[in-house]
């Protein structure tokens, strides 16, 4: 007899060996997060529409809360032959709250729930992203007011081409993080958007209320289509792309502070505390932090293809 909350069918217990390769729980526990606070909306209501009584949707929110404490506090006992991150919690909110956890998956399918856990966790990174692409765009303009008056060769094929001021040059910066920062803006608006009530394709008989967990987790609305809801994941590559553009304007800014540090140019000196030395050349300072910096930039490319 299969241990799985899917395995009302199934006759035998699943593979030690499929449990490991079909896990995820190693990648989505990253969203317990959303998970919990989306499972709260969804409890909350279906107490609301009468799908259950208010009490029990009291009870499994309590023990939701519970469940957070004990993850973020480091003593969750995460299984593996639980598959994934909503399993384990499901699991361990029943042993909590006791059989009325196991009402928290009413019109629910782990295709919407997954989804929506998706959307919230990009989203919240979106929204991250913006906060440190802003806080960088104002600290350009601040050196960039403090550097009118520097000048500088402005260079086309790393030839010396035109004097610019240094300001203009950073300013050149300013502005692309600015666009980067619109396109994130422009994109988290399509990916907080809630597909729970989709259920796994077509929807359920339930009579659910989409737009109030929309709302409860501050979503810019709920889903269209159901089966669009559920299937499509063109919002994380969105994102991705909007990262991407956003990581090519850092490395490039982090090629020119390569080539200022450099003594052939000596335009700038890097200070000891964002520098680093060889082992075996002591007159050498590196700038590491932007070799590794350009060097990141790869992954988040390889991320998107």
């Amino acid at each position: 007899m299969s241990d799985k909350p899917w395995g009302g069918r199934f006759k035998e217990s699943t593979s030690l060996a499929v449990e490991a390769y079909t896990e995820s729980i190693s990648f989505d526990s990253a969203l317990y997060a959303q998970d919990i606070a989306g499972s709260q909306a969804h409890a909350r209501m279906l107490g609301r529409q009468g799908v259950i009584s208010a009490e029990e949707a009291d009870r499994l929110i309590e023990g939701l809360d519970q469940v957070k404490r004990e993850i973020e506090e480091g003593s969750f006992p995460w299984k593996q032959e639980l598959e994934d991150v909503h399993m384990n919690i499901e699991t361990r909110l029943t042993q909590i709250v006791g059989e009325v956890g196991k009402k928290l998956h009413t019109g629910r399918s782990r295709n919407d729930q997954v989804c929506l856990d998706f959307r919230l966790f990009v989203s919240d990174q979106l929204r991250e992203w913006m906060r440190l692409v802003r806080a960088l765009v104002r600290v350009f303009v601040r050196r960039a007011e403090e550097n009118r008056d520097v000048l500088l060769p402005g260079c086309t094929h790393m030839q010396p081409a035109q004097p610019v001021s240094l300001a203009q040059h950073l300013l050149a910066y300013a502005w692309m993080l600015r666009r980067d920062a619109e396109r994130m803006a422009d994109c988290e608006r399509r990916v907080r958007v809630s597909p729970l009530g989709a259920a796994a394709l077509a929807g359920t008989t339930y009579a659910l209320n989409p737009a109030m967990v929309a709302e409860e987790l501050g979503m810019y609305g709920a889903f269209d289509n159901s089966m669009d809801a559920v299937a499509d994941r063109d919002f994380a590559l969105e994102a991705l792309f909007c990262g991407s553009v956003c990581m090519g304007h850092l490395s490039r800014f982090c090629e020119e502070i390569i080539w200022w540090a450099n003594p052939l140019f000596g335009y700038i000196t890097l200070s000891d505390k964002h520098s680093t030395g060889s082992s075996i050349m002591p007159q050498k300072k590196n700038p590491d932090v932007a070799e590794i910096m350009r060097g990141k930039t790869g992954r988040v490319y390889g991320n998107l293809f």
